[in-house]
């Protein structure tokens, strides 16, 4: 009793002092009118419930009290709203919740005069939780237009007092649905009610104040918070009706009340995950949500990021079609689509992808003069106005597969720059969402990034195919440069024939010639068709490899001499690709050098690398051809060759880790170094 009496007495002085303060400032009209009314209201039921606490009676007279406080504070909040919106007309909404709100008060008002006049239970029920927990609701319900219709500057000094009366409401709701369902009030909250209301004045005087600041602040309302929000309550308010139905089928239930009782409840419980589940529920709560309380359908930045976020997740390449289909189709709550594009530059739109409607089915020739509508107005289809009005697509109708069937909604284009690179077809919305000018302007952005977004895996895909034939293409360069040097080998032997043919030395070495030719012709062969350039790697002996390369190389009149110094290096790397480079080298020198001149090929250690060093007194290089030509693709000087040879012995050499040198001096011949790394000792006893 003494607690309930401190906290109504603290709540009296509270109120009072509002009162008193906000007169006394002078305070009378604008966004927050009259707010010493309502504040000497709630002073003066804080003060007679104090004293019906002392004297154990006035019962009645404290609920009217409280009945004129919640009147007053509503109407302040209906005053407010109406400033706020200043010359706006109210619409539909705003004179059905004024005329709700006023037959709430009249019935309040009536259920508390009968009760009073003929006492009974029922009467008391409804007069003193009922109507009561349905004011607090429609107190929660004003303060969130209050907040809403003000503008931004304005909602910086508005924000407490929405915090304050809201929070007042939210407690009321809470002590009279309680009372409601149990039929008898909580003692703690009612006692702490007095305390609850002071601590909120506080919060209504900072209000006050801020009306005077020149410095407002922006504050946004999220839409994913608001439906979130207002689904909790309806849930909540939905359970708290179905527990009272439960309690009433328990008591006129008898015998049976429990049994009966537990099945409604379960039940209930049942059918709330049925509309909590259902996606129709959510969109169309989400589309109420957005037409009566938030002045834009979409909170951009979150349907922005999860658009985005949408597009770029998974592996990339996979299922960009759906992905992208899901994404646009969650814009607008729609539950299927479909993605028509173009496959050849000339062919028709065909459907590529589908999300949820392998249904729909159809082809457009690029010439349709629907495409063309689109490309030019760049508008976004509505076939539900088609059916409706087909003018207004004057000269471009859809084709009949599109346009009669009923499940189709939207068509979005596709731009990309000026072009139509495709579209995407939506079912009609969840949430039976109207299209309009908002929407519209929504799905033309998400289609450009959409666009973007195809369009750059299109060209993946195309740089990926490009690439693999350029492997081919650069492996099978390689192999005709090598069948280039094998003919020019054979060429002459050919040309040797004529004089030595008898001789069988001679005969046994251009066996020996053509067998190998064509040992490595076959082996070309089987890298081309398999995976060129993917041999393994093993210990390669680098004195036998350069003995096979002069050995090769004999048949010329130029022969070039071999200095072995150091016999037991080894290295790793592919037999063949290595005497590929070395003989491609000792072949250069060769055709670069007079039959009087010379080619020496050396093979030393060197810093724990082996060095092998090809040196002629040629016609040389100058530093230009050097430094722009001699490593580049297709550059030669060779009237008949084909220029990939020396960049194909630096690609191999540096891939086995080494680098290769070189010096060249015009008419004084060419000095190419190559230094590999060595295998250790271990390595090579292994191998």
């Amino acid at each position: 009793m003494l607690a309930a009496s401190v906290s109504y007495g603290l709540g009296a002085l509270a109120f009072a002092l509002l009162a008193l303060a906000w007169r006394w400032r002078g305070h009378g009209a604008g966004l927050l009118p009259r707010l010493e009314i309502p504040a000497a209201l709630s002073a003066l039921w804080c003060g007679l419930e104090v004293m019906r606490g002392q004297l154990q009676a006035g019962h009645e007279l404290v609920a009217l009290a409280e009945l004129a406080r919640d009147a007053a504070w509503l109407w302040f909040l209906w005053r407010g709203i109406h400033a706020l919106r200043g010359s706006q007309p109210p619409g539909v909404w705003f004179r059905g919740l004024e005329r709700a709100i006023g037959l709430l008060l009249a019935a309040a008002l009536l259920a508390q005069a009968l009760a009073m006049l003929l006492p009974s239970a029922g009467l008391a029920y409804y007069a003193q939780a009922v109507f009561p927990t349905l004011i607090a609701v429609a107190g929660m319900v004003l303060v969130e237009q209050f907040y809403r219709n003000a503008r931004p500057h304005e909602r910086w000094s508005l924000k407490f007092l929405s915090l304050a009366l809201g929070g007042m409401f939210v407690f009321d709701f809470y002590l009279y649905s309680e009372a409601m369902l149990f039929r008898a009030y909580s003692a703690d909250a009612w006692a702490a009610r007095g305390a609850v209301n002071a601590l909120l004045v506080p919060l209504l005087w900072i209000s006050a104040r801020r009306r005077d600041s020149d410095t407002p602040q922006r504050v946004a309302i999220s839409h994913r918070m608001a439906f979130h929000t207002i689904a909790l309550m309806g849930a909540g308010i939905y359970l708290m009706l179905m527990a009272a139905a439960g309690y009433y089928i328990r008591i006129v239930g008898g015998d049976w009340g429990s049994v009966l009782q537990t099945v409604f409840m379960f039940g209930a419980g049942v059918l709330l995950l049925v509309v909590f589940f259902s996606g129709a529920a959510r969109a169309r709560l989400r589309v109420f949500l957005s037409k009566h309380f938030f002045r834009y359908r979409y909170d951009y930045r979150e349907e922005w990021l999860r658009f985005t976020a949408l597009l770029s997740e998974g592996d990339p390449g996979a299922r960009v079609h759906e992905r992208c289909l899901q994404a646009i189709a969650r814009l607008v709550e729609s539950p299927a689509a479909a993605l028509w594009m173009r496959q050849e530059e000339d062919g028709p739109y065909t459907r590529v992808a589908h999300w949820n409607w392998s249904a729909l089915q159809g082809e457009l020739p690029a010439t349709h003069p629907m495409l063309e509508f689109m490309r030019q107005r760049q508008w976004v289809l509505n076939m539900n106005d088609f059916r409706n009005q087909p003018e207004l697509f004057e000269d471009a109708p859809p084709p009949d597969w599109l346009g009669d069937d009923e499940d189709v909604w939207l068509v979005v284009p596709l731009l990309w720059h000026d072009s139509l690179l495709g579209f995407v077809v939506l079912g009609q919305s969840l949430g039976k969402a109207g299209f309009n000018w908002e929407m519209s302007d929504l799905l033309k952005t998400a289609a450009r990034q959409t666009a973007a977004h195809l369009a750059q895996a299109r060209a993946a895909e195309a740089l990926t195919v490009a690439r693999q034939f350029e492997s081919f293409n650069r492996a099978a360069a390689f192999v005709v440069h090598d069948i280039k040097n094998l003919v020019a080998q054979l060429s002459l032997l050919l040309a040797n024939a004529e004089k030595h043919k008898h001789k069988p030395a001679f005969q046994e070495d251009m066996l020996a010639t053509i067998e190998s030719s064509v040992a490595r012709m076959n082996r070309m062969l089987v890298k081309l068709r398999d995976e060129p350039e993917r041999t393994g790697a093993a210990s390669v002996p680098l004195a036998e490899i350069l003995h096979d390369v002069i050995q090769a190389k004999s048949a010329f009149s130029l022969k070039p001499t071999l200095d072995i110094r150091e016999p037991d290096l080894r290295v790793r790397g592919d037999r063949e690709r290595l005497t590929r480079v070395i003989g491609h080298l000792v072949q250069n020198a060769i055709e670069a050098t007079p039959y009087t001149g010379r080619v020496d090929v050396t093979l030393a250690r060197e810093s724990g690398r082996a060095v092998i060093v090809v040196e002629d007194n040629g016609t040389g290089m100058d530093e230009t051809f050097l430094r722009e030509r001699l490593f580049r693709p297709f550059a030669s000087t060779k009237g008949t060759g084909m220029g990939i040879g020396a960049y194909e012995c630096r690609e191999y050499v540096r891939e086995l880790g080494g680098d290769i040198q070189v010096e060249s001096q015009p008419g004084r011949g060419s000095r190419f170094t190559v230094r590999l790394p060595l295998l250790d000792d271990q390595e090579s006893q292994g191998t």
